[in-house]
């Protein structure tokens, strides 16, 4: 997941599945793929433990991608000893999909709840423990995609990041997601994608060490357009959603949301219009709609005129909403 991630496209490679080793050799198999993953670490588990679990890992782009799952306690260790020895100059995020792990560096200890992450630098002492099952995201960044003070980001190691506001909201749910889904994407789809988590991440960790003006411009620009479109999709079904309650939400002026959709040859307006009508358009091919009245479908979408959305779905797809159904159904 770091300078030796597999190469072989932009997929996820099972590197270990310990029910595919016979036992007297899983140990040490386990230890020589975490080793030969992430570099030179010091795994320490109960040799009578029967150890269980599987570790993936992937590329996207230049971001290592890795999930590890065991349901046997043991903790990994970064020493003195083993930096001396090489490994890269790296930051890595850790979410916890399911379990509690313990991260410890520069004197901090927390302890994860599935669903938060925190941020780890490979080139200093930690340790990343589990005392039970565990199922976890790597993601392994090289320290320029931290466009942030070095001193910054150290404050911020081993310090949980809750995902319930702000760009951490934003960022979990898609870095769960790339790490479930890494096999689909093709390699343009993982280079976009790439950029995303990296623009996130580095988001996510300016805005906890207040630092969110020192990001470049590019990149405060592509996750503002996240964030907007984040909201926008999960607003749909408000009527009274607009440019001035998204901008509000997104903490920008409409000025500034303006000249965000001017960019992408729109405006908020037409970009909302055309969301909506997609998701309508979704379900009125839905068999399992098909008992839901047209106008009940628009007005579940924010549309709640009949004749107006009548006007609109045709000037966008070249028939009524009625026709459409029943040419789909």
């Amino acid at each position: 997941m770091a300078g030796n991630q597999p190469t072989k496209g932009d997929e996820m490679s099972v590197l270990i599945r310990t029910d595919d080793v016979p036992p007297a050799r899983r140990h040490e198999s386990w230890r020589s793929i975490v080793c030969d993953t992430l570099g030179p670490l010091d795994i320490r588990i109960d040799p009578d433990a029967p150890l269980r679990g599987e570790i993936d890992a992937g590329p996207l782009g230049p971001v290592g991608v890795g999930r590890v799952r065991t349901s046997t306690p043991h903790s990994v260790h970064r020493t003195p000893g083993l930096i001396r020895r090489g490994g890269g100059e790296l930051y890595r995020m850790v979410l916890a999909l399911a379990g509690g792990p313990v991260v410890e560096q520069d004197g901090r200890s927390t302890r994860l709840r599935p669903g938060e992450f925190t941020v780890y630098d490979f080139a200093r002492p930690y340790r990343l423990g589990y005392t039970a099952g565990v199922d976890l995201a790597v993601f392994s960044l090289p320290r320029e995609a931290l466009p942030l003070p070095y001193e910054s980001v150290a404050r911020l190691t081993a310090v949980p990041i809750a995902t319930d506001d702000g760009t951490a909201a934003l960022a979990a749910p898609l870095l769960r997601r790339v790490t479930l889904d890494l096999d689909t994407y093709s390699p343009a789809s993982a280079a976009r994608l790439s950029t995303v988590v990296m623009d996130l991440l580095a988001t996510v960790v300016a805005e906890r060490a207040e630092q969110a003006g020192a990001l470049p411009e590019e990149s405060r620009a592509r996750t503002l357009s996240l964030r907007v479109d984040a909201f926008i999709e999960a607003n749909l079904s408000d009527p009274a959603l607009g440019p001035r309650t998204v901008a509000a939400a997104c903490h920008v002026s409409p000025r500034q949301l303006h000249r965000l959709f001017e960019a992408r040859g729109s405006t908020v307006a037409a970009w909302i219009r055309h969301r909506r009508l997609e998701r309508c358009r979704r379900d009125l091919a839905d068999p399992a709609l098909r008992d839901v009245p047209v106008g009940g479908v628009a007005a579940r979408w924010g549309l709640p005129d009949p004749a107006h959305f009548s006007r609109v779905f045709r000037q966008a797809y070249g028939m009524p909403p009625v026709e459409y159904r029943r040419a789909r159904l």
